[in-house]
């Protein structure tokens, strides 16, 4: 009788321990929906989740007493435990996503801008360091009686070397050197392809300047950019000679540069016969800012122009260059940047 009474005891304790339990997850879930439902604010939202589910939460503490249950009666209580937590996280996360939607909501209402109201003024806006110096030297060779030509950037061979007396063998057909595209076009490494297609379309006298953008493969570093821009001059006429030429390059580099020493240096360019290249004395010591020459008799004949009545010169020069030395500035990259701080400035 003895063993019988207590075996009953422990049966009831058992049951007494597993309805607890199932009373207290369910008391937790209901409390736990209503508090979720009524929370205000992100904060809140993570308050509730350590309350409810964190390691030292109720439902661990619930879970707690799930050793006073035999091993059978575990599984169940632990199973419900775990739906009761899933859903809970998944109201938890609900909850939280609609507490973002109405903040998002309330900060577009607040940030709202009225398009109707009237101005209170607007910031003027400057020209690109670049784009004005452009302006500038065309605006200085037209004022010499220059004309302005463009060409297109995407070229081929024949305008961009072979008709600029380039033989298949320079070295400026190398590689390193042009951005070379399908079939026979490429990326112009020089406005001078403008020339060409101007002479044929107009017959001497002409004088023109052709700005624009060329590209090269060449390594970005304070000096170099496989993206620049030139301004290239011609004029073609009868008797013109090389102190013409020189006598238009220092009239062009005094009225830009002021009163810098200017030198001229023989050089060598497959187009122009004879050639040179002209620096400019900066900051102490001299700096190559043009090159230019006498165009060749063979590109003259390769249009169809007798090079015993026609004579013409040509010259070349980078903007950014120009640029740079107009404005003290050191590196290149500063023209292609986007910081307002430097463009700002100009």
């Amino acid at each position: 009788m003895v063993c019988s009474r207590n075996f009953d005891v422990n049966a009831v304790d058992v049951t007494s321990s597993l309805n607890q339990l199932n009373e207290n997850l369910a008391q937790l879930e209901k409390e736990a929906e209503l508090e979720i439902a009524s929370a205000q604010d992100p904060k809140s939202i993570e308050k509730l989740r350590v309350a409810f589910l964190g390691k030292k939460g109720r439902l661990s503490l619930i879970l707690g007493g799930m050793g006073n249950l035999p091993s059978k009666e575990r599984p169940l209580i632990g199973q419900r435990a775990n739906l009761i937590k899933n859903k809970l996280q998944q109201l938890l996360s609900d909850r939280l996503n609609d507490l973002k939607a109405e903040l998002l909501q309330d900060l577009l209402l607040k940030e709202t801008i009225d398009v109707t109201a009237p101005s209170i003024g607007s910031f003027a806006g400057n020209r690109h360091p670049l784009i004005k110096t452009t302006e500038d030297i065309v605006d200085l060779f037209c004022g010499l009686g220059y004309s302005v030509a463009e060409g297109p950037e995407v070229e081929n061979d024949h305008y961009n070397f072979s008709a600029l007396n380039i033989p298949q063998d320079h070295p400026a057909r190398d590689m390193q050197d042009t951005f070379y595209l399908d079939g026979d076009l490429l990326l112009r490494t020089h406005t001078s392809p403008v020339q060409i297609r101007h002479l044929e379309q107009n017959h001497p006298p002409v004088r023109i300047v052709a700005p624009g953008r060329v590209y090269r493969r060449d390594s970005v570093d304070a000096t170099h950019s496989p993206v620049f821009h030139q301004v290239e001059l011609l004029a073609i006429d009868q008797g013109l000679d090389f102190s013409h030429l020189r006598g238009t390059v220092m009239a062009f580099l005094k009225a830009f540069f002021g009163d810098l020493p200017v030198r001229f240096r023989a050089s060598y360019f497959p187009f122009t016969e004879p050639s040179a290249e002209v620096d400019v004395k900066w900051r102490g010591r001299w700096l190559e800012v043009m090159g230019c020459g006498m165009v060749d008799p063979a590109v003259l004949e390769g249009l169809g122009l007798d090079p015993d009545v026609w004579s013409g010169f040509a010259a070349g020069l980078g903007v950014e260059r120009f640029c740079m030395v107009r404005h003290g500035i050191d590196d290149i990259r500063r023209l292609y940047t986007s910081d307002l701080r430097f463009l700002e400035q100009f």
